[in-house]
């Protein structure tokens, strides 16, 4: 055993009146800062860490993890002393690092298992390898078999978990250099257009997911429109409460997860998402049919993508997910004038609409064409035949 159960202290310690100690073993509060320390003991070693906060419930929880990582890591090194490090002894160093890691939400975590088990299946030999044996030249290969197998973006994620391994077994002292280096990022393919229903043809789609005759259908046909009319992702829509619906002042607020909040910004956080008149419709509808209480979801069904699919194969038009929906949102408020600023803060985007310019920016042909009739060059009848008089005084 590596690990104190419970604190160690002399004289000098007990009487030190800068820390004070806790029913939790391992656990101490730094009295003037009121924030909470973990002191253990690796491997004959004190290793003092702050849990950054002054609340008793999130040390507890900080405290367990940081041992976690500890005795993780104190394994890493003690594979090194027996002479041999595996690259699956590196692995589950980085798996435990991952799961540890409070600023990594879960879906990420989820995808780099994921991805960890891809890595796995493409390279059957790697997990029980020699980490120190591993060289230069079997990583490009891996790369340059594993880039024909599969998308671009999969296959450079699987190379940066590849290189983080290796990094774990640097710091164990295992090896010097990172073999991974080798291993050949490929460039991003182009995301395949979007392609989105015009306005008859989702009517159509709901109205056959609602006449489906499905269990489900009608709440999936309001699913399908409150993520159309709100631009929601499918995982903020979830948490969308009533109460959260403002019918008065034509307002949604936007708060994601209790847990991990909206992306890209930090728990607690939300945003405002305005209220379209077929939005303000599709709500008091429901709200009309149901009754519901203040803090009940407002959505009874939080996926349909068999539905979505299975209308969109009757109607013989192209099969779009839930986060096309969020797309049609944006560019029906394009299309409607709005601009391209704004959409990009209802869709809680922070970058002042980069992203925005960059994936709506080339609307489809209709409307360019239909904005292209309205460009004028001439003021009126009176100058026809000056072409350039408007342009001379610019």
């Amino acid at each position: 055993m590596f690990y104190t159960i419970g604190m160690k202290t002399n004289s000098s310690e007990n009487t030190d009146s800068r820390w004070q100690k806790t029913p939790v073993a391992n656990l101490v509060r730094h009295v003037q800062s009121g924030n909470y320390y973990a002191r253990i003991r690796v491997r004959g070693k004190l290793i003092w860490k702050s849990l950054k906060t002054d609340r008793i419930s999130v040390a507890k929880l900080r405290l367990g993890d940081f041992h976690k990582e500890e005795r993780q890591r104190a394994s890493a090194h003690a594979a090194v002393s027996r002479g041999k490090m595996t690259f699956g002894d590196a692995l589950a160093a980085y798996q435990q690092k991952l799961q540890n890691d409070p600023n990594i939400k879960p879906k990420t975590k989820e995808y780099y298992e994921f991805r960890i088990k891809a890595l796995l299946e493409s390279w059957p030999e790697l997990k029980g390898k020699d980490v120190s044996k591993i060289s230069r030249s079997e990583c490009e290969s891996w790369s340059i078999t594993n880039a024909k197998l599969t998308s671009s973006s999969s296959h450079n994620h699987t190379i940066s978990i590849l290189r983080h391994v290796f990094q774990i077994a640097i710091e164990a002292g295992a090896r010097y250099d990172n073999p991974a280096l080798a291993a050949k990022r490929v460039k991003e393919r182009t995301k395949k257009q979007i392609v989105l229903p015009e306005s008859s043809q989702f009517e159509k789609l709901v109205e056959e997911i609602r006449s489906s005759g499905s269990g489900f259908a009608k709440p999936s046909a309001e699913l399908v429109q409150f993520l159309a009319f709100g631009g929601f992702r499918k995982s903020e829509a979830k948490y969308i409460t009533w109460a959260d619906c403002d019918l008065a002042r034509g307002k949604i607020i936007v708060r994601g997860s209790p847990e991990t909040g909206l992306k890209g910004r930090l728990v607690g956080e939300s945003r405002v998402v305005p209220m379209i008149p077929e939005m303000r419709q599709l709500l008091e509808k429901i709200k009309g049919d149901q009754s519901p209480a203040p803090n009940s979801p407002v959505m009874r069904v939080f996926e349909c993508k068999k539905s979505i699919t299975t209308a969109c194969k009757k109607l013989g038009i192209a099969r779009f997910t839930h986060h096309d929906l969020r797309h049609l949102f944006a560019t029906r408020c394009i299309e409607s004038g709005v601009d391209i600023p704004t959409v990009s803060r209802w869709l809680g985007h922070k970058d002042g609409g980069a992203l925005a310019m960059k994936v709506y920016g080339h609307l489809r042909d209709n409307h360019s064409t239909a904005m292209a009739q309205k460009v004028r060059f001439i003021k009126n009848e009176e100058n026809a035949d000056e072409p350039n008089a408007q342009l001379a005084t610019n």
